[in-house]
């Protein structure tokens, strides 16, 4: 007989409209068996990290035709994460094996879907990695600005959102290219670790600036050749009137919008047509088969200290609606991880 063990689950008690609350999630005490069911080549996951990010709030709200299903309320949330394997009734994982992938917002899980899993390998680096640097947010950050951007040495970037999960990325990976960077972000701490940890060129809080076209002009006197979308609504209006000719914008999210029941306009869009802009947004399954590569470029720089990476740990399954919760007010410092186990 299977081990039937107890399994604490955070719900989503219903579709959410206007700004996301803790209370719009709820835990659940349920009982799980340990085993896969038969004939079928799931596996069986105990999770040790999950990933709080923004995305997430858009699957909050009844959604069709987009790229992700809206979760379903008084189920569990479905994010991604790193888990050990405890069972497997497909060949490509084993017993023990540490994976990344997408994964429940609970303590166990048992995933059908086994090719959005991906087998760890390397282990000498933190596992809460792979839901940030080493995961889904590395690939988006180098995936976007490698392969939209299409960066060239000496060009000047722009990233907003500069201190969280991506951003904090695309500014090192634009620093070791030799382009010239500049980040936005929304506290005094942020703007300080883009500086002296990121080792972005300048940075400003754009909390306290009243006139986001006159900060951009005093950073980029000369314009912007790459803009990094994590933003969108005001930052997004004030940036097109300060790109270069032929400039790229990569759109990566919108994180001002996703609480809002009206999304803002944006006003400035004829600029794409005066100075030719190319905006383009992307989805990280679309590079999934750079992740090969990608790991082989990231693992060493991380080990030699070229590339850095900040994160805020919230200890507990018992944090995480209170960790997904403070990503839309700026509380997180760095990528925002929830440790359910250490294994």
């Amino acid at each position: 007989m299977a081990e039937e063990v107890s399994n604490k689950q955070v719900i989503l008690k219903h579709y959410v409209t206007g700004y996301l609350k803790e209370s719009d999630m709820e835990f659940k005490n349920t009982t799980i068996k340990l085993n896969v069911p038969e004939g079928s080549n799931a596996v069986v996951l105990k999770n040790l990290y999950l990933s709080c990010d923004p995305y997430m709030r858009s699957r909050m709200r009844k959604i069709e035709g987009s790229y992700v299903e809206s979760f379903t309320p008084g189920s569990p949330i479905k994010g991604y994460g790193v888990a050990k394997v405890l069972e497997s009734g497909d060949s490509n994982f084993q017993k023990g094996d540490l994976v990344l992938g997408r994964t429940g917002w609970e303590e166990y899980s048992i995933v059908t879907v086994t090719q959005t899993l991906f087998k760890i390998h390397d282990k000498d680096l933190p596992l809460s990695y792979y839901t940030g640097i080493l995961g889904m947010p590395g690939l988006t950050a180098y995936a976007g600005f490698h392969e939209v951007c299409s960066p060239k040495k000496g060009e000047t970037v722009f990233v907003s959102a500069a201190s969280g999960a991506v951003g904090q990325l695309v500014g090192q990976f634009a620093k070791m290219l030799g382009c010239y960077v500049v980040g936005s972000a929304g506290s005094k701490e942020k703007v300080d670790l883009l500086r002296s940890k990121f080792c972005f060129d300048e940075a400003f809080n754009y909390k306290e600036e009243q006139d986001l076209d006159a900060a951009l002009k005093r950073y980029f006197p000369d314009g912007i050749d790459i803009y990094f979308e994590n933003v969108g609504g005001k930052m997004l209006d004030a940036v097109l009137l300060n790109m270069k000719l032929h400039g790229r914008i990569a759109v990566c999210g919108m994180v001002s919008q996703y609480n809002l029941e009206q999304t803002e306009g944006v006003h400035n869009l004829f600029c794409l047509i005066t100075k030719r802009i190319r905006m383009e947004g992307f989805l990280v399954f679309d590079y999934y088969h750079l992740y090969p590569k990608y790991l082989e470029m990231i693992i060493p720089q991380i080990k030699a200290g070229k590339v850095v990476y900040v994160e805020d740990v919230a200890e507990g399954l018992e944090s995480a609606p209170s960790a997904l919760v403070g990503l839309f007010s700026g509380r997180n410092i760095g990528k925002q991880v929830v440790m359910v186990s250490r294994e």
